[in-house]
Parts: structure tokens; C-alpha cells; sequence
């Protein structure tokens, strides 16, 4: 479950996988936290397994989405698309942060963390059905299995520590697994009260961790979990990449358009280039020592992952309407792609990028551009392109300002980072 509340804890617990003592290299061993001031922490080959398989969910949603836009299904699709996507994203980012706190890879750990996988592809397997015919019951026995593992692993936790940190366990455990029960009600409820269970239940999942760790946080490590993250957007936007590659292939093979793709093949390879640059110019590892900035950036992160996602199936609804097999406007099919850019561009910007700017001009890089790009959308087949076209114009804005500040004001650390982070980072 996601320990992105408190203070972290200091802890004189060694790597477990890691160590060189025979103890630590038993195939069962203790579920103790780790060191917050850990050496070398970094994700590990589970881990990148992990997220891969869960890409595969990411994908599957990505794909009924476009079903939905090309459809003229937008509302009932961008709604089951948010719903199932945080299923996907919650599962992953309560694994994320108890990895980062007490992943001690022994069989054990491992086990139960394959399990999980097991959840998600279930998960995964059910996705269509909960798109075209609301029938959530897959979904649900798929999150059932990621949560189950999860509490397992909790229980675990809870049982080879004590005190309050048995007790934060304890109340993680419990708190998971009440919520698997409440997610029910998406499979026995009428379709029409459906909205409301995601709404009160995601809620409900979302407090689980401030409760759980009122009195105890968990020792959850910056830079490893900084990692994690950017690792897992780095693989949602080569999805994105694959997903529309994919598609102008197709529409070259099957219509000979190559006329029509390009400039969206062309914008939305900036556009994905753009993403990747904004995202990780900036090191945040240093704000997420604080309680209330680790918080917010772990959860803000759904809009990160879910509006990158969405931009690939952008790409492929552009892709469809440009070569005839999508029966909606240009204007539709250019907002597929547009409106996810600008709400991918502010998140970044809100969670981040901004406490690394310094004066009025770097502060309005971002929100700017994702204005521009909103704009976009009204320019018919050049869209796609323009959206890429203003992207990457950020970028190098970006970097000139950066450039500028840096010569102007040598040495000038940075207001919101760590010792050795400056102001000067090259975002837009």
C-alpha cells in the first residue's frame, strides 16, 4: 500500500538483498524495513518486471478507448477509461511504495509479488467487457488478487515488527481488505449507481494510507521511489510510442495515406519527445522528504500516467479519422490528442517542475504551452502537428531560460531542491 505520509523513519536495517551474511541470504526471511538513508538503492529486475506487466493493462485500457472516441462514445469511454486506470494505478503505486520501504527479495516476497502480476493480467483480461458491456466482474476478481497480495505482504510486515509499526500494518491490512469488499458493488449494482461506488470507494482507498500511518510512517526511500516512477511513465509513453506507430503502419498499408499520417506521425513524436524531456529535467527526489509535497506528487501521478496513456490512443483516433475508419470531425479527433498534451503539460508542471523556476517568465513555460496547445485543436489537419510544434518549442524555451538565469546568476542553488539542485534546470 502507497506510504506517502510522515516524516521517513531512520533505520539501521542493512539491505536485506543485498547483504553478505549467510542469515540474509536464507530463502525466507524477516519482512523489516529498510534504511531511508540506504546507499545505492535502486530499482530492482522484479520491480521492471512488475511494471511491464502492468503496462499490459495500460495498454488493453488505451485500446478501448480508442474504440470509445472513434465510436462518438467519449463520455462513457473517457469514464470507464479513468475508472479501470485507477484500478491499474492504484495496485501499482501501493506495491511501489511498500517495495521502497521493505522489499527484502527473499522466495517469499517474490511469490506473493508474482501474484500480484497474476492480478493485473486478470485485470487486464476484463477490460474489454467492462468498456462495451459494463460488466465488471473480471476486473474486480483481478483487483481482488492484486489486493489479497498485498495485504498478505502487510500481514507479513506486521508480523515481524511490533509497537506502532505493527499497528500501521495492521491498519493497512485491514483497510485493504475492506475496500476489496466495497469494490464489489461495481459487479452487483445497478450500471447507474456504478459511478458512485468508483467515486466513494476511491476516496475510501485513498485515506487508507493516512490512517494506516497516523502514528507510524513508513521508511519509503526518495531517490529509489523517484526512480520508480520515472521509470514506469518512461515505459507508459513508449507504449504510447508503439501503440501509435502501430497505427500510421496500418493506415499507410491499408489506405496508401501517407500524406495524411505524416504530420500526425511527425507531432505526435514531438509531442511524446516533449514529454519525456519536461518530465525529467527536474530532480525531485528533494521534495520528497516533505510530508505534504510526497503526498501529493504520488497521487497527482495518476494524471500523469493516465493522460500519457490517453495520449496514444489520441494518436491512433487521429490516425483512424484521417484515413476514414473513424466517423467523427477533425475537431474530435484532434481534442483526442490535445486535451490530454495540456492536462499532461499542467500536472507535470503543479507536481514539480515549478518549484525548480525561478521568476515570472519559467513560471509560465508550462501552463502556457499547455494553453497553446488547447488552441491547437481548432487548426483542422495541422493539429497533431501544431500540438508538437508548440511542445517542443517549450523544451528549448525552456532550455534558453535555463541558460540565460544559469549565466546571469552562477552558482545559484535552487529554491525547492536539495544541496548540489538548481533553479537553473532545464524544463519549459
Amino acid at each position: 500500500m502507497s506510504a506517502v505520509l510522515g516524516p521517513m523513519t531512520n533505520s539501521s536495517t542493512p539491505p536485506p538483498a543485498s547483504s553478505g551474511t549467510p542469515a540474509n541470504r536464507r530463502p525466507l526471511r524477516r519482512l523489516t524495513a529498510r534504511g531511508r538513508e540506504e546507499a545505492h538503492r535502486v530499482a530492482s529486475p522484479l520491480e521492471l518486471f512488475f511494471d511491464l506487466c502492468f503496462v499490459v493493462a495500460v495498454a488493453q485500457a488505451g485500446v478501448e478507448l480508442v474504440h470509445a472516441l472513434a465510436a462518438r462514445h467519449a463520455g462513457e469511454g473517457i469514464l470507464n477509461y479513468g475508472m479501470v486506470f485507477f484500478a491499474i494505478w492504484w495496485a501499482w503505486m501501493n506495491f511501489t511504495w511498500f517495495a521502497s520501504a521493505y522489499d527484502n527479495d527473499d522466495v517469499l516476497y517474490r511469490v506473493v509479488t508474482l501474484v500480484q502480476i497474476a492480478g493485473v493480467l486478470v485485470l487486464a483480461a476484463g477490460i474489454s467487457r467492462a468498456f462495451e458491456k459494463h460488466e465488471f466482474l473480471v476486473v474486480w476478481l483481478g483487483y481482488v488478487i492484486m489486493r489479497a497480495a498485498m495485504t498478505a505482504q502487510w500481514l507479513r510486515a506486521a508480523r515481524s515488527t511490533e509497537g506502532a509499526e505493527r499497528t500501521m500494518g495492521l491498519r493497512y491490512a485491514a483497510g485493504v481488505s475492506l475496500c476489496m469488499i466495497g469494490w464489489l458493488g461495481l459487479v452487483v449494482l445497478p450500471v447507474g449507481a456504478r459511478v458512485w461506488v468508483f467515486v466513494v470507494m476511491a476516496v475510501l482507498e485513498m485515506c487508507v494510507p493516512p490512517y494506516a500511518e497516523k502514528d507510524h510512517p513508513t521508511s519509503w526511500h526518495p531517490h529509489h521511489i523517484s526512480e520508480r516512477y520515472g521509470l514506469f511513465t518512461i515505459i507508459v509513453l513508449g507504449e504510447t510510442i508503439a501503440a501509435a506507430t502501430v497505427a500510421v503502419k496500418s493506415g499507410i498499408d491499408e489506405n496508401d495515406a501517407l500524406g495524411e499520417l505524416l504530420p500526425i506521425a511527425a507531432g505526435g513524436l514531438l509531442i511524446i519527445f516533449a514529454a519525456w524531456w519536461i518530465y525529467f529535467a527536474v530532480p525531485i527526489h528533494g521534495h520528497l522528504r516533505s510530508n505534504g509535497q510526497a503526498f501529493l506528487w504520488g497521487y497527482g501521478h495518476y494524471l500523469i500516467f493516465a493522460s500519457a496513456a490517453a495520449v496514444g490512443a489520441g494518436l491512433e483516433v487521429a490516425v483512424e479519422q484521417a484515413v476514414g475508419k473513424a466517423h467523427i470531425s477533425t475537431l474530435e479527433a484532434s481534442a483526442a490528442v490535445t486535451l490530454p498534451t495540456a492536462l499532461y503539460l499542467l500536472t507535470v508542471w503543479a507536481l514539480h517542475s515549478r518549484y525548480y523556476k525561478v521568476g515570472i517568465a519559467q513560471q509560465l513555460v508550462l501552463p502556457s504551452t499547455a494553453l497553446l496547445v488547447i488552441v491547437c485543436t481548432f487548426l483542422g489537419h495541422w493539429a497533431v502537428f501544431a500540438a508538437g510544434l508548440v511542445s517542443a518549442l517549450a523544451v528549448a524555451s525552456g532550455v534558453v531560460l535555463a541558460a540565460r538565469r544559469g549565466a546571469g546568476e552562477p552558482g545559484a542553488s535552487g529554491s525547492g531542491g536539495s544541496s548540489g539542485e538548481h533553479a537553473t534546470s532545464p524544463v519549459g
